[in-house]
């Protein structure tokens, strides 16, 4: 999992800084892509923050992760105007493209599927996020080209 070599480097960037726990774990995130119990363990160890501290601060902030995602994170778009859009139809077909649930990463570690309550497009609904890429007004017809574009 996560080698405490590693760990130990991202921590050292943040030296003499305050403030600096949730940039860390960001940090952690990038290079593992989660956040691993041995990296917590590290960092609570190390800069001698509670166990308790770390883990309200990752569970507090959902773009924390303490699972393995995707390569790709899908987030899918349930707000009040993308769901009367048909943003519930959205997520069912990228389910079952994927044959996954919302909340799981696809077995060959590819994709994640998140639901969330607003991307902030509401006249472009329904709303779908992969990484970056903003996919707006789309029918369940088109929910697996998009798929296919991501390696």
């Amino acid at each position: 999992m996560a080698s405490d070599k590693r760990v130990d480097e991202i921590i050292d960037r943040y030296k003499g800084e305050e403030g600096f726990l949730i940039q860390l774990l960001l940090d952690i995130q990038n290079e593992f892509n989660w956040i691993p119990k041995e990296a917590i363990l590290r960092i609570s160890t190390r800069l001698q923050i509670p166990l308790s501290h770390i883990y309200r601060v990752v569970s507090f902030y959902k773009v924390l992760n303490l699972k393995p995602i995707g390569r790709h994170v899908i987030q899918v778009c349930l707000g009040t105007a993308c769901h009367v859009r048909g943003g519930p139809r959205i997520l069912d077909a990228v389910e079952n493209t994927l044959g996954i649930k919302a909340g799981m990463t696809t077995g060959d570690m590819k994709f994640t599927v998140k639901r969330v309550n607003c991307i902030g497009c509401c006249a472009l609904g329904p709303v779908m996020v992969i990484d970056n890429d903003y996919h707006c007004k789309l029918t369940p017809a088109g929910i697996k080209d998009i798929l296919a574009r991501y390696d």
